[in-house]
Formats: structure tokens, sequence, C-alpha cells
């Protein structure tokens, strides 16, 4: 059976990106055709400044959105990154793979650092190394599959290129992932800078729905959205990027094409409405729900028992073979849990 990883990062409130770009297929697809696992990637959120207390309410707050928004304990493995052990254990070897050039080339460690030498500061160590980290995330569990958006294309080829250099100077131990892109709304882009995703870590703004805004606060921001001169609402995004990305919203969430849903429209004012009006309907039973997990905390505490329990016996082995393959001592019995 074909194994799918995939994760959030605790370091903002999901977005309608997040749920149109990844969460849907998720729960639609991949927890039904694969041996998936979905992490709420933690340890990534350490790498910039950050306040315990908020990455271990966002922390419970993604886990609870998760199953809100359909994903079933029954059928796929929900779990905390920082509750597996396995994960830091191999992201150490794989830094003893990895290259410097190979990190200081990450698109994402590039534009962090020279804004904040801009600033006359200086960025943390782990935000160049966490690409490591997020091989380990996915190579510790056998992964054949990342589903992502564009953006992170370029760490599943990371990891696939370390799985293969691993492979090939001590041994096959790692399955050689690739990425895996939805076709519609891959990469929801911000209401009020439509050349920008909309992306869960930015200040709170107009721009950014996010899965909890109540529905008018939806509304008023849907259709205080930045269009495009004129006035013809026509699919175009790079001459149109404002329209474009309402009308991939709306196909996202009505089913239909971006560029065929165009020809419906005779100004941007009907667009903003429908396309408010079926986000609002879309979030519904994710916030319904989600009320319903917010007054059973404990569930959700289970769950994530359970599915780091199921992560670690998935990615003991596989991380006990890396370390015997790099040459280290095999632990002592009864050494860890």
């Amino acid at each position: 059976m074909t194994r799918v990883f995939s994760g959030v990062k605790p370091t903002g409130h999901l977005t309608l990106g997040n749920y149109l770009g990844a969460m849907r297929r998720w729960v639609a697809v991949d927890q039904h055709r694969a041996d998936a696992l979905f992490c709420i990637v933690d340890l990534h959120a350490l790498t910039v400044e950050h306040d315990p207390a908020r990455v271990r309410r966002l922390s419970r707050q993604a886990a609870s959105l998760l199953l809100a928004a359909g994903l079933d304990p029954a059928l796929c493995t929900v779990f905390v990154q920082s509750q597996v052990d396995e994960h830091a254990r191999l992201s150490y070897l794989l830094e003893c793979v990895a290259t410097d050039g190979e990190m200081r080339r990450m698109i994402q460690y590039k534009e962090k650092a020279v804004r904040e030498r801009g600033r006359g500061g200086s960025v943390r160590l782990s935000l160049l190394t966490y690409p490591v980290l997020m091989a380990a995330d996915i190579l510790a569990y056998g992964t054949d599959e990342v589903p992502v958006g564009d953006d992170q294309v370029q760490h599943v080829e990371l990891a696939r290129d370390l799985a293969v250099r691993f492979n090939q100077r001590y041994g096959y131990t790692f399955v050689v992932p690739r990425a895996t892109r939805p076709a519609v709304a891959a990469r929801v882009m911000n209401l009020q800078d439509p050349t920008s995703k909309m992306g869960k870590s930015d200040d709170v703004g107009p721009g950014i729905v996010y899965l909890l805004d109540e529905p008018d606060v939806v509304r008023k921001k849907i259709m205080r959205a930045v269009t495009d001169s004129g006035r013809e609402v026509v699919y175009d995004r790079e001459a149109r990027p404002g329209v474009a990305n309402l009308l991939e919203i709306l196909a996202a969430c009505t089913g239909g094409e971006p560029a065929e849903l165009s020809g419906a429209y005779t100004s941007y004012g009907a667009l903003k409405e429908d396309t408010a009006e079926a986000v609002v309907e879309v979030l519904r039973p994710v916030q319904q729900r989600h009320k319903e997990l917010c007054a059973d905390p404990g569930h959700v505490e289970e769950v994530l028992r359970d599915g780091a329990r199921r992560a670690r016996a998935t990615a003991r082995p596989t991380v006990d073979a890396a370390y015997r393959a790099i040459g280290l001592l095999p632990a002592a019995s009864g050494a860890r849990p």
C-alpha cells in the first residue's frame, strides 16, 4: 500500500489555503487510498522566535482542525512530531549526509537570512538545518508520496537526494519519495496581495481567511479582496492575479473550473459575493465539528497519544536500520521505551 506523509507547522492559525490546498485532499483522497500519516510538525516551529505557550496552543488547535476537517484516526495516523523521538534521531544522521551548500541554497533560508541581515540580526542555526529535519520526517516512515504545494517541492527534492546518497554510501535503507501536487487550488493567494501565498505565519490581516473566522468576517475579507484593472472577469493568472485567485477559490469550493466559471460573471462584485458564500459554506461543517472537539479535549489527546504510538512503531525499524548502516552500535537492550 502506498504510504503518504504530510504535516502542518503550528506557527499560525490554519487558513483557507491550508484547507483547499492540502487538508481537504488528505480527507477526501489520501486517507482512503494510502497508509497515510499526518503530523503537526511542532519542532519546525522552533526555528524562529516564538512563544512556547502559543506553540502548544496552536499545536492542539491544528490537531483539532485536522480531525474537524475529516481525518479519521481509524483510517490514518494523526500525531505530533515532538512526541516521536525518531524524527530527531534520524535528523542528525541526515545532517551527516547533507552538505552546507545544499542547506544554503534552500529558498526559505536565503530569503529569511537576507531579511534578518538587513535588520542587523541573524537567523537561528535551526533555520539552516530544518530542511534536513523535514527530510527525516519523510524518510523515517518509508514514505512514497508527499502531497505539497509548489513552494515545498524543493524540500521533497532534498529528501530524495539524501535518501539516494545514503543508500549509495551505506546500503539501501530509505524509500525514495516523490512530491505530489493537487491540480486545483494548490496555492491559494493572499486576498490583498494575490502574488503572495496566503500563509498562516503572516501578520493578521484582511488578506488571510482563517478556518475559524466567523462567516461575517469571511465575507468582509473576500468582498475587500484586491482585483485588477479593467472590468471584464477573465481567468488569467499572470495578467489578472486578483481575479484569478478569486476564481480558483470559487472553483475549489464548488468543484468547477476557473476558466469556465469566469464566463458566468460580468462584474467583480458578483464574483466576490459568490466566492464569499462558497467559502462560508465550505468552512461551516469544519467549524461546527471543531466546536464539538473543543468541548471534548480528552478525545483529541487520546487520538494524538495513539497516533504517536503507531507512528513510533512504523518509524523505529527504519531509523534503527539507518543507525546500523551508518556505523553506530545498536542501542543497549531496554535503553529506549
